[in-house]
């Protein structure tokens, strides 16, 4: 029976197939009669799918690997491991070129030099070699070490070493060189119960809170810490410094109406009354008197702002405490807000483990100027099934200071969602709920409304993703409208019971805090006019104790 006829087209594809397999099978045997370097890496480059490529990456490895032990080099093993890092002379590569370095950092002789080998080869065979040298390196380089970490390490590595106590005499000094702030001088107190330097932080940490009394215009409490501290007379100037400020006292009782005017307490509440207004049933009583506890360049009104930052219910009064906090702080001179901020977070490092310390932490970091800390903070006391809004209107400032507009939107869509969801959930007012329902509708709409501002501006700017702000927008006017409209009934029902009841957007001490500012600028001017002998106290009360930015840079004309 003959056999059947192969189609020509058939022959050709089988005859191109024998010949391709011959060329490669050609290219193959000439790469290993070649046996070079480049014999091999042109086979592998030019048949990328041969059934051969695994031996020729294998024959490829052994001739680079021997061409690095010849020029051994840290160059050549790093080239040859970077190539063949699965190879099977990888392991002896590695070892080759740890040994390398290990001698070229013995021959070195540097901490510097044995420290970055033991970073290179935390696990290597000369790790422990390496160790022992660089021990007593760093202990005969202590004089010449300022990283106090370094000094911390060393210290802890070498507890029997007679030179011990030369390294911890040395870290004390670099620590308390490095105390330049209060916060240093808290952390040197802490960290150095044995220092050689802690009578002068005393000192300084003594002189910084009788500055905050004095500043206070609490004098009589400065006067009961000075006689507390044996350490008194090593504070700077102390007798002066109490004399200026009882001269400043003096001038807030003076009768002269003409010098009473160009003072703060002359539109201001007293203090005590601010404090009590804190603890009144009408949530819009507290956040008018935190508005106005921002007023006072005082350290006594650090704790209770806190307080209702960390505590209050409604989100308006959290806010008005936030926004007074930062104030204060920065009215107050800087090395007292240092402290007072240092103090209170020293004493939270020890508590803090719900989230609302958290955001009292971030919140004293934040006023304070330390952003990146205070971010850290902030997204441990983040609840994202209970959004803070103190912490959403914090956010969306930040990133319009930093003209991430749509960054800033999405946050602002985020605070809108919460505003409704607020509005939504809120029983029906009754007559006996109306004043607390409408309070809590009053900061929906106000958030709400701050919401659809920061979205609007985001839409006037050039944003990465325009469509998005339209939807934005949507869902921040349905915000306003809802919380406005509830609010609108809540207040009805809360007008029935009390014709002459505030409601929301009431600004009474917004305009007089205004007012009285205006009026002070005006007084000053006045008495620049026809100067009593007195103006340069006066002048001298603005700079130190006005809550005004305005008044204190007209004091120093």
């Amino acid at each position: 029976m003959s056999q059947p006829l192969v189609p020509a087209r058939a022959r050709s594809i089988i005859m191109l197939g024998l010949v391709l397999v011959g060329c490669r099978d050609s290219a193959y045997r000439a790469a290993s009669k070649s046996d070079t370097v480049g014999a091999w890496k042109a086979f592998i480059a030019q048949h990328p799918t041969d059934e051969n490529l695994e031996a020729a990456n294998a024959r490829l490895a052994e001739l680079e690997f021997d061409e690095a032990r010849k020029a051994h080099t840290l160059i050549a093993y790093k080239r040859f491991l970077e190539r063949h890092p699965d190879a099977g002379q990888a392991r002896a590569a590695a070892a080759l070129l740890e040994g390398l370095r290990f001698n070229a950092a013995k021959e070195k002789a540097t901490a510097q030099a044995l420290r970055a080998f033991v970073r290179e080869h935390p696990d290597g065979a000369h790790r422990d070699e390496a160790d022992g040298l660089l021990k007593a390196l760093e202990l005969r380089e202590v004089a010449t070490l300022d990283e106090p970490a370094t000094l911390a390490r060393i210290a802890a590595q070498n507890p029997d070493d007679p030179r011990s106590a030369e390294v911890s005499t040395r870290l004390d000094e670099v620590a308390w060189a490095r105390a330049t702030a209060p916060a240093g001088w808290l952390a040197y107190l802490a960290d150095f119960p044995a220092g050689a330097h802690r009578d002068e932080a005393r000192v300084k940490v003594l002189s910084v809170q009788l500055e905050g009394l004095l500043v206070s215009g609490l004098v009589e409490e400065a006067e009961t810490l000075a006689r507390k501290s044996p350490l008194l007379a090593s504070v700077p100037e102390w007798p002066k410094r109490l004399a200026a400020a009882k001269a400043l006292n003096a001038l807030e009782v003076t009768k002269d109406e003409r010098l009473r005017r160009a003072l703060p307490g002359w539109t201001r509440r007293a203090m005590g009354d601010v404090l009590k207004s804190l603890q009144a049933p009408d949530p819009m009583d507290r956040w008018q008197a935190a508005e106005e506890l921002g007023q006072f360049v005082s350290v006594r009104a650090l704790d209770p702002l806190i307080e209702q930052l960390r505590m209050a219910r409604n989100a308006q009064i959290r806010q008005a405490a936030f926004d007074s906090l930062r104030q204060v702080l920065r009215a107050l001179p800087q090395q007292v807000a240092e402290y007072e901020v240092a103090a209170r977070l020293e004493a939270l490092e020890k508590t803090a483990s719900d989230s609302q310390l958290f955001l009292t932490r971030a919140a004293l970091l934040d006023v304070s100027g330390q952003l990146d800390k205070a971010a850290l903070e902030y997204q441990r006391a983040w609840d994202p099934q209970s959004p803070d809004p103190v912490v959403l209107r914090r956010w969306m400032a930040i990133r319009a200071e930093r003209r991430q507009f749509f960054a800033g939107a999405v946050t602002a869509r985020q605070l809108a969602v919460w505003a409704k969801d607020q509005a939504a959930n809120l029983d029906v007012p009754t007559p006996a709920s109306a004043v607390f329902t409408a309070r809590e509708l009053c900061a929906a709409w106000l958030n709400a409304t701050t919401a659809l501002e920061t979205i609007r501006r985001a839409r006037n700017e050039k944003v990465e993703f325009p469509d998005d702000l339209e939807g934005f927008e949507v869902r921040a006017v349905e915000a306003v409208k809802l919380s406005q409209a509830r609010l609108r009934d809540a207040e009805l029902v809360m007008l029935e019971g009390d014709a002459r009841a505030r409601v929301c957007g009431n600004a009474d001490v917004t305009e007089r805090i205004a007012a009285g500012e205006a009026e002070r600028l005006a007084a000053l001017e006045a008495l620049r006019q026809r100067p009593p002998k007195e103006l340069p106290l006066v002048l001298e009360h603005h700079r130190r104790r006005d809550p005004s930015d305005k008044v204190r840079v007209a004091a120093q004309r």
